[in-house]
């Protein structure tokens, strides 16, 4: 081949090259396709990207150190409730096969002897002479005490004695004290810092194994299961989610970080087989030092009072909390916050949900000063909130909004009257004001005593407002009437105006 013909055939190779870049660039160019764009370089505020805080090829995580030191402070607790007779006082009321022989052989026929039962789970030590914290539920005798014998059995196999400080059932958390000095232990991390996808480790004692090292991410915060109501009446909870393989026995261990720091206390489980499915939860840290504090300080919780009661039916809502009742005595009424407003920030940490702010607000002390952020309608407000000692008044408040609301004059039952009745407590309906109402409307007479709402037991007005505002459509009442047998259900449409 000449010379020049080997040129020509570089130079058309070439020309084409260039050509077919030139039709590409057009045709990408066009306007009617999706393109991700920037403006002078930089990104759309909205991008969902992790840009400015990229991954980058850092030291392996390493588990070893954190495990090393987590694994001697967190301890085996073991309890026991000896065999003991029941009496007839103290059992429950039996069925009609217990009826048929009671008749032929008298009261007490039957079993009269409850089993000895043994129960295990975990525990953190938090100081060096011998403080551990631990779940209520794992101290529990099953009913308001505690277990007749509790030890508590270190990594390194020493077992103590433990007697209970004080426990707190609203938040599932009890204090033990053991004898002993010289106890490693763990330190307080911050949970308010502690961020979703963050690596963590769970402690404890799990499946009657020995001491059991997990690890996952923390994968929600701010979680309320409702498990905390089969102990409280006036349950908190405000759960760190983590996938972290927790399982019975757990329960009282340590959540800690890669570094070390204690940033939970494992409480439980959501799993549909009674075993792990990928769900533990864990009280938040700094939810625990406020209550272990009192609980060591004083045997009990003083706990701090906003004044404002939950819109029920945005209980999660996900942007705030969302404000139902306002006590007119309360910390929250003082700074001007009403119903209806959203609660998004408490001293600049957000407020997602109810729980967040339960917990959050449980987490201080009755006088401190918190900083309040929250909206009403599009416009946003801060303010400062002295908590109280005391919980504000509600009643005033619930029964104006739930008399209007069910056609009614509705009062709460005396402890007297209750105590009579033989029951836990109510609210009378004391008249129907309107027939035109949602009770005017049903069967209800005057003097009924209400208590229950869908199977959920009520003793007051307050829970009667939060239980109707957590329904759409019709509620089933339960009650009785004084003087009369047995019970009766009314159905309430609550939709008919």
């Amino acid at each position: 081949m000449k010379l020049k013909q080997l040129f020509l055939i570089v130079a058309v190779s070439a020309a084409s090259a260039v050509g077919s870049v030139w039709v590409y660039g057009k045709l990408t160019s066009k306007k009617d396709g999706f393109a991700q764009t920037t403006t002078d370089g930089k990104l759309p505020v909205n991008y969902a990207g992790f840009y400015g805080n990229v991954a980058t090829a850092a030291d392996p995580i390493d588990f070893t150190k954190a495990a090393g030191s987590a694994v001697p402070a967190v301890v085996h607790i073991k309890t026991k409730i000896p065999a003991k007779k029941i009496s007839n006082l103290n059992r429950s009321r039996g069925n009609s096969m217990d009826d048929f022989f009671n008749q032929f052989f008298g009261e007490g026929f039957g079993p009269q002897i409850q089993p000895e039962q043994r129960a295990s789970g975990s525990g953190v030590i938090i100081s060096e002479d011998g403080y551990i914290i631990t779940n209520n539920h794992v101290v529990s005798n099953g009913g308001d005490g505690v277990a007749d014998e509790i030890t508590v059995t270190l990594s390194n196999k020493k077992t103590y004695k433990a007697k209970v400080i004080g426990r707190d059932p609203s938040t599932d958390l009890a204090v033990l004290k053991v004898d002993a000095t010289n106890l490693p232990y763990l330190i307080y991390g911050n949970s308010d810092a502690v961020k979703l996808g963050q690596w963590v480790l769970a402690v404890g004692y799990p499946l009657t194994l020995e001491t059991t090292v997990t690890a996952g991410i923390v994968s929600a915060k701010g979680r309320a299961i409702g498990i905390n109501r089969r102990q409280s009446n006036s349950p908190i909870e405000s759960f760190i989610q983590t996938d972290a393989a927790i399982n019975q026995g757990n329960s009282g261990g340590a959540l800690i970080t890669t570094d070390g720091q204690l940033v939970g206390i494992n409480s439980a489980i959501l799993a549909p087989n009674g075993t792990y499915a990928g769900y533990g939860f864990a009280i938040p840290v700094n939810l625990v030092k406020k209550i272990v504090n009192d609980l060591v300080k004083y045997g009990d919780v003083k706990r701090p009072y906003l004044g404002i009661s939950a819109a029920e039916d945005k209980y999660d809502a996900g942007d705030g909390a969302y404000v139902g009742l306002v006590a007119p005595d309360g910390a929250a009424a003082e700074i001007g916050l009403k119903k209806g407003d959203v609660i998004t920030k408490i001293n600049d940490i957000a407020i997602a949900s109810w729980p967040e702010l339960q917990g959050t607000v449980a987490s201080y002390n009755a006088g401190d000063k918190v900083k309040i952020t929250y909206k009403r309608g599009d416009k946003e407000f801060n303010g400062t909130a002295t908590l109280k000692s005391k919980v504000g008044s509600y009643e005033e408040v619930a029964k104006t909004d739930i008399n209007q609301k069910l056609g009614a004059e509705l009062e709460n039952l005396s402890k007297e009257k209750a105590t009579k009745l033989d029951i836990a407590g109510g609210v009378v309906v004391k008249s129907i004001t309107s027939k035109d109402s949602p009770i005017g409307r049903t069967r209800i007479q005057e003097g009924f005593v209400i208590t229950s709402v869908n199977g959920t037991e009520i003793s007051s007005i307050e829970q009667l407002a939060r239980m109707i505002a957590m329904t759409d459509g019709s509620v089933r009442l339960e009650g009785i009437y004084p003087g009369y047998d047995g019970s009766y259900t009314y159905p309430l449409n609550l939709d008919e105006q």
